[in-house]
């Protein structure tokens, strides 16, 4: 993944350069990046004359430029919000919305933390709540160190921040300010690393890419402590913290340009499951993929995961007679 980190680079100076005739730029979520940044590699190899962008700006700086019509593909973390699909509305931006992976949304400390294996999610409250008096991990349980706790987290333009304040303190947003919040997944975990006393969150795959200098934290949300992992992901017990990831594609960007299309059959494709797999993401089975393929060809627009739950089932929601067009 790494190595794909840094190719982004190249990707984004490459944008413009040259005669292609189609252009798709992506941006969005860091979380995503890695899975979207592999198959853009892998498609513009096979598709040469398509310029291909791959950025991150966090879920909601993506949407934004996913509605004033910048980008023609937004990486999310989170489903779209309704303030967003009014938003795309009001500029006459259609999407169809397309789950492409699931994550183990992943709370980390360092290595050298030697007292804390498994955390409730009634501790994850206590210490990330708006109102939260913890300064000291002792202020959590008597028997942790008095040091002073460091936190790292995504910063609020971030789908993964949405879903973790979301999951552990009931509403989105709802956080306490002294933590040392980025867009940048590494950075997160860079912080981490040169820490003992601190614990943070992420995507799965940026703990996957760093897992000898980081240790994930099993989570007990009430029966018992699981975990992160590709398995746990898909039995459904790694709750509330598994989540399913999306790419956001402009529909007008479908109709006009064969590329994008093109690009987005390449992404759903069986053989390029392994992009996702070699994250260290959960791929979904080839029926959920059919199922999203299928409202791709049909022109399935608007949302059918607002009211989406943590071990609800993604197979269900993305059938066609499911769908709510423009909802």
């Amino acid at each position: 993944m790494k190595r794909r980190m840094c190719l982004a680079l190249v990707l984004i100076l490459g944008a413009g350069a040259g005669s292609a005739r189609s252009e798709i730029r992506i941006d969005g979520s860091s979380t995503v990046y890695p899975i979207s940044l592999a198959i853009a590699e892998e498609f513009s190899i096979d598709n040469p004359d398509v310029e291909l962008s791959v950025a991150f700006s966090g879920t909601g700086g993506g949407f934004s430029k996913f509605c004033a019509g910048e980008i023609q593909v937004n990486n999310a973390s989170r489903v779209i919000k309704e303030s967003e699909i009014e938003a795309c509305a009001a500029q006459g931006t259609g999407f169809i919305e397309i789950p492409v992976a699931a994550d183990a949304l992943t709370v980390a400390v360092n290595p050298e933390n030697d007292w804390l294996q498994c955390v409730t999610v009634a501790q994850l409250q206590q210490i990330w709540a708006p109102d939260s008096v913890v300064e000291r991990w002792r202020d959590v349980d008597p028997a942790w160190p008095a040091n002073a706790l460091v936190l790292y987290g995504p910063g609020t333009d971030s789908g993964t921040f949405d879903y973790f304040t979301e999951a552990v303190n009931g509403a989105a947003g709802a956080v306490r300010t002294d933590y040392f919040p980025s867009e940048d997944d590494n950075v997160l975990a860079q912080g981490i690393e040169s820490d003992r006393y601190a614990l943070g969150f992420f995507g799965f795959a940026y703990y996957v890419a760093d897992k000898d200098r980081l240790k994930a934290l099993e989570v007990d949300g009430g029966d018992g402590c699981v975990a992160p992992s590709a398995a746990a992901i898909e039995n459904n017990s790694y709750v509330p913290l598994s989540r399913p990831l999306f790419i956001y594609v402009s529909l007008r960007a479908l109709e006009k340009d064969p590329a994008v299309q093109a690009f987005v059959d390449y992404y759903l494709a069986e053989d390029h499951r392994v992009y996702i797999t070699d994250t260290g993401y959960a791929a979904y089975s080839q029926a959920v993929y059919q199922a999203v393929q299928e409202r791709v060809d049909a022109r399935i627009s608007g949302s059918a995961f607002l009211d989406f739950q943590p071990g609800d089932s993604v197979l269900e929601a993305v059938q066609l007679e499911s769908a709510q067009d423009e909802r």
